[in-house]
């Protein structure tokens, strides 16, 4: 076991959802966090709901902007005195329809918030860390990374993305001071649907009627049980975190029976946005 206290870490997406509840879980641990955000309201919220706000910084950041991202850890670091790792939190998905539905921009804008933004803010992050401590990467992908959800073809290829790059990063790293690790939520009750759309003020018709079929007929985890299981991979040092009966059990079905698999996460969304 890892102790995290002390600490300086980064969380994205710390306005809301899991990463507002890793910025709560974490501070209550002792660790100081530059938590991060696009949303300055939601950020400002999220401090104040911490138990130390002393322990905490907020940022207002884009994680699409390549050139904010990679001057964001210097920043962290010289607000902070020391820097010691990040969790890539933040992500949308898709409207939830196919593929052949989608534009362009909406296509390119999942791709460079999911895979992008993860890839150049660990980076970025790299060059800052502590190199005489035991530092921390953990990213965000997604039961959809691993396993292919229909109407979410471009959000599950982002984070797939996210998967095998971190797995690289981490046979990279693994005689360094830094530990790396996956997470893989399965359903978790957050509003990341409510990004998905360019227009942040209109959701489609489609992402609200998914949504409302998910909350009525499938178990979510909620938020603060799983910013609790990632801070704990985190410290037990687990390459791969699994969030949720549901990615745990359709990890181990799609490697046995990958076809199979596939037809039931068909039917069970056919059955959803009915």
């Amino acid at each position: 076991m890892y102790d995290l206290k002390n600490k300086v870490l980064i969380v994205t997406g710390a306005g809301s959802g899991m990463g507002r509840e890793l910025t709560l879980q974490l501070v209550s641990k002792g660790v100081k966090v530059a938590a991060c955000d696009i949303n300055e309201e939601t950020l400002a919220g999220t401090k104040t709901l911490v138990s130390d706000p002393e322990l905490v910084r907020t940022y207002v950041l884009d994680v699409s902007d390549s050139a904010k991202v990679a001057d964001f850890p210097k920043k962290v670091k010289a607000d902070f005195g020391n820097l010691h790792g990040i969790i890539n939190n933040a992500g949308i998905i898709q409207p939830f329809v196919n593929f052949i539905e989608l534009t362009e921009k909406t296509i390119e804008r999942v791709m460079n918030i999911n895979f992008y933004g993860v890839l150049n803010l660990t980076r970025a992050v790299m060059h800052e860390l502590d190199a005489t401590t035991d530092t921390f990467i953990s990213n965000v992908s997604s039961m959809g990374g691993f396993l292919p959800v229909p109407g979410q073809g471009i959000y599950g290829a982002s984070k797939a993305a996210v998967k095998l790059f971190t797995e690289a990063l981490y046979a990279e790293t693994k005689d360094t001071s830094i530990h790396v690790s996956v997470v893989f939520p399965g359903a978790v009750a957050t509003n990341i649907s409510t990004n998905s759309m360019e227009d942040e003020n209109k959701k489609t018709e489609a992402v609200k009627a998914a949504d409302e079929n998910s909350a009525a007929k499938h178990k979510t985890t909620p938020a603060d049980e799983a910013a609790a299981i990632i801070i704990k991979g985190i410290e037990k040092d687990k390459l791969k975190i699994f969030v949720g009966g549901d990615s745990k059990m359709m990890d181990k079905l799609y490697r046995l029976m990958p076809v199979k698999s596939i037809d039931m996460m068909a039917n069970m969304i056919k059955k959803m946005t009915k």
